[in-house]
């Protein structure tokens, strides 16, 4: 199935050592695509990658466990109306 084409709306501008462009290039080469696309989706998948390690929580064992019993607990109205209002945010990759 043929992704559809939908043009870019921006220009983003980078400068680079030619052996740093060399080396996109071959990697674009193996992977079919060309510089500014194989560019984008790597931009894409590390701002992503930034964005959800910003959003996660490490916790030692004993912190785990609270959470965990906190997450059996019944929501109050409140916890609800604010699950509710975290599911309305769209991630800043989506498109709808």
């Amino acid at each position: 199935m043929k992704a559809e084409h939908i043009p870019a709306e921006v220009n983003i501008h980078l400068r680079a050592k030619a052996h740093d462009r060399l080396l996109i290039d071959q990697a674009a080469e193996l992977l079919g695509s060309n510089r500014s696309q194989f560019m984008m989706a790597s931009a894409l998948k590390e701002a992503k990658n930034v964005i959800l390690e910003q959003t996660s929580i490490y916790v030692d064992n004993k912190k785990f466990q609270k959470v965990l019993d906190w997450l059996d607990t019944p929501a109050t109205q409140e916890q609800v109306d604010g699950m509710n209002r975290l599911r309305a945010i769209k991630a800043p990759w989506s498109h709808e």
